[in-house]
């Protein structure tokens, strides 16, 4: 546990209720890991790290993008001219979805697959993975910083 508050702060998930670090990873459609953002504290928003972090940056007018049902960073993409494919939810005034929204529903479930097993890779190997001792966070820190001047 560090025993700086502000980093405490900083690293603290209220979802995992533990400190944690976060990391954004771009997945291709055939399962290849493409990106890997820095590493953020598990006080970092999905949006803040999406927006901030340099992939969408990356992205090309007319190219898509999969993402879950509580990405809240559509409208930004829209704007870039990148799709993105969310899954259909039922909102508080509905109880069915349409047999359109079943299909696009399906259909991307079916790609999804590829992106849980590339996940599952990054965990199985421990590419990102495991508790880091509070003692390399300023060194994970450090090449934060110097990978974002040096870019």
């Amino acid at each position: 546990r560090p025993s700086s508050l502000h980093t405490r702060k900083q690293l603290f998930s209220n979802y995992k209720h533990h400190t944690t670090t976060k990391f954004l990873v771009g997945i291709s459609p055939s399962g290849s890991l493409l990106y890997v953002s820095n590493m953020w504290g598990g006080r970092a928003s999905d949006k803040k790290i999406t927006l901030e972090c340099g992939l969408v940056d990356k992205l090309k007018p007319g190219q898509d993008v999969m993402a879950d049902r509580g990405f809240t960073v559509v409208a930004e993409l829209k704007k870039k001219g990148i799709k993105v494919h969310i899954p259909s939810f039922l909102g508080s005034n509905r109880s069915q979805l349409t047999p359109e929204e079943v299909t696009r529903t399906r259909r991307v479930a079916e790609a999804r697959i590829h992106i849980e097993r590339a996940i599952e890779r990054i965990k199985e190997f421990r590419l990102i993975d495991g508790e880091l001792d509070v003692s390399v966070l300023h060194v994970l820190w450090f090449s934060h910083q110097f990978s974002k001047t040096n870019c």
